[in-house]
């Protein structure tokens, strides 16, 4: 399986599990500020 054929749903839980991962969820409607003061990248993903 190639992964351009996995559901990024199945990536993003697995991302998450990874060493130096943080997760914040926004729920509906929530504004969410993200301050970074350390090298960071930063993937929104809706789904």
């Amino acid at each position: 399986m190639k992964i351009e054929e996995i559901p990024t749903y199945q990536l993003v839980e697995e991302l998450k599990k990874r060493e130096g991962v943080e997760t914040i969820i926004a729920e509906p409607y929530e504004d969410i500020m993200v301050i970074a003061n350390e090298p960071a990248t930063i993937l929104k993903v809706i789904d």
